[in-house]
């Protein structure tokens, strides 16, 4: 099934199976690497599939088994000047936020190379599965430059603040089992197992409550947002559950002994 979009993608693979949509980034001939336009694609495509009431989970991966993301496309910006990179970084914040914030689960496929921008993609997405051949890195320092898309943010966030010092400031990327043991992704699996391993999540997450896993995603955002007092939210979204189906389904399901169907899927 295709997935339905009011517009076409130069330089992205939109396909929708059952409740699960496909973002893969098809510029394999470039390491997939991240133009302007292709993180404004993506961007487009993480909204439309939130609008999808058919969608319910998102993977995002690249093309081909080199790369999921090797970085930005340096041939682009070379010659900016101070005001255009400093729009370039701020436009590709947007996109990340996009996926951070999504309400639908959106989980990375990473299929070798997420360095830089791509690094910084992943990073973005709820779950990371890598192949045994991905590798992660931040190496802008390499180019005198620093991170422009959150990488300085996210990396300290989920490596710690000494680790992330030390990837920034060498430049030197981590093999998928580091990284896994890191935290930088949940799983390491061949690569041609990949698509088996995220069928398998996409699987038990269907019977989840989707309603309840918008708001836990919600929920985990706040605690890294200065201006939201997280704890407080939580209460909140908890007591606003006892109201919904999903709750009463739950609950009985449970009582009962039986597998739920969350009417709120």
């Amino acid at each position: 099934m295709t997935f339905s979009t009011p517009m076409t993608f130069n330089n992205l693979l939109v396909t929708q199976e059952g409740n699960t949509c496909l973002i893969t980034i098809n510029r394999a001939d470039k390491l997939n690497a991240l133009n302007i336009e292709t993180l404004q694609e993506i961007k487009i495509a993480v909204e439309e599939a939130n609008r999808n009431e058919t969608v319910r989970i998102i993977f995002l991966t690249g093309a081909g088994d080199k790369a999921f993301a090797a970085g930005a496309d340096i041939a682009e910006f070379a010659d900016f000047t101070v005001e255009e990179g400093t729009k370039m970084a701020a436009g590709g914040h947007e996109v990340m936020n996009t996926i951070e914030q999504s309400a639908k689960p959106v989980i990375a496929l990473v299929n070798g190379f997420a360095l830089g921008g791509g690094c910084e993609l992943a990073m973005a997405c709820h779950i990371r599965i890598a192949s045994e051949n991905a590798r992660f890195g931040q190496p802008e320092i390499n180019l005198g430059l620093v991170p422009g898309y959150a990488g300085t943010q996210r990396l300290c966030q989920l490596v710690g603040k000494s680790k992330a010092i030390e990837m920034l400031i060498t430049g030197d990327p981590v093999k998928a089992n580091d990284a896994l043991q890191l935290g930088l992704c949940t799983q390491v699996v061949p690569l041609a197992e990949l698509k088996e391993a995220a069928q398998k999540l996409a699987a038990k997450l269907s019977g989840k409550s989707f309603t309840a896993m918008a708001s836990i995603l919600a929920l985990v955002n706040a605690c890294y947002a200065e201006s939201t007092d997280g704890f407080e939210l939580e209460i909140e979204a908890f007591g606003k559950r006892f109201q919904t189906p999903d709750f009463v389904e739950g609950t009985n399901a449970f009582l009962e002994k039986r597998a739920a169907d969350f009417p709120g899927n």
